[in-house]
């Protein structure tokens, strides 16, 4: 790729007029040695597995393995269906859209990991939401994800995108980042809108922790793509209205570096702190796994 930092991607795309998009399905053609129609159409198809997703955990029983989970995407609509949601109806869909998909995951169901697994839910949620709101066509949200690919290869390069490495702000935070720069540019953002979007966006989630109850997919992680997803939404109106990141959006990931390399093992992904070492979480381990802990 020829940037690897935010700024370096903005300056590329005001230098050849292009959106972040479509910048990044050149640089994809490049380094894969296809033609851009190709890589457009493989994105294609992993829009379409997300909006499978969607359409699964908002129809079908997506009750997990353990059973602590599943169906709130469900509860969700039907709350929607039948009161006035605080959020409004289309930051409360892109919710119950988020849930959906990570409930599909949680339930052994596929989806794309965006950037991983545990924070599938959040683009998916924003981007179909968003474009049964818009109405807008299907290749006008594969440019998107080409936008929030992009993002996420910078963050991913100068910090990280696993919770096991820098907690959960590193998987659901950069999706939330992803998501918002990417939603910016969707929705006629210049590429410096769509940059703050990603720094506003991931300064909101710095210090997450990644502490999932019984070492699952699960508990808190599907309520938190929720709220990511709703985060994003907001992140990116920000953007659009005017408001900057004052500490460079590049800066940003630096200090998720930072905070993700100090944050002790306990809080990454390990179920040894934080929700997970509750009464309520352990009574869960145990009842999962015996009184031996975690298999």
């Amino acid at each position: 790729m020829r940037f690897s930092t935010l700024e370096e991607l903005k300056e590329l795309c005001m230098a050849e007029s292009l959106t972040i998009g479509q910048l990044m399905v050149k640089e994809q053609a490049l380094e894969t040695g296809k033609s851009e129609s190709q890589v457009i159409e493989q994105m294609a198809a992993y829009y379409e597995v997300m909006k499978e997703a969607v359409r699964k955990g908002l129809q079908e029983d997506t009750t997990s393995r353990s059973g602590l989970t599943g169906k709130d995407a469900q509860r969700v609509v039907t709350y929607m269906d039948s009161s006035v949601p605080s959020l409004g109806a289309e930051a409360c869909t892109a919710l119950a859209y988020a849930l959906a998909v990570s409930e599909v995951n949680a339930s052994m169901g596929r989806i794309i990991a965006t950037p991983t697994a545990g924070s599938c839910g959040i683009i998916p949620g924003v981007f179909v939401s968003t474009q049964e709101r818009f109405h807008w066509e299907d290749l006008h949200m594969v440019y998107g994800l080409f936008a929030a690919g992009a993002i996420g290869y910078v963050i991913a390069n100068n910090s990280f995108v696993s919770g096991a490495e820098g907690g959960c702000q590193a998987e659901v935070g950069s999706a939330i980042g992803m998501a918002a720069g990417a939603l910016t540019e969707l929705r006629g953002g210049s590429p410096e809108q769509s940059v703050h979007a990603v720094g506003l966006a991931l300064k909101n989630s710095l210090g997450l922790i990644c502490d999932p109850v019984g070492g699952l997919v699960e508990i808190p992680c599907i309520v938190r793509n929720g709220f990511g997803a709703v985060t994003a939404l907001a992140a990116s109106d920000m953007a659009l209205a005017g408001v900057r990141s004052v500490i460079p959006s590049d800066e940003v990931i630096e200090v998720m570096l930072e905070v993700g390399s100090a944050m002790p093992e306990k809080h990454r992904e390990t179920a040894k702190g934080g929700l997970a070492q509750t009464p309520t979480g352990r009574k869960i381990m145990n009842q999962l796994y015996g009184k031996g802990g975690q298999s």
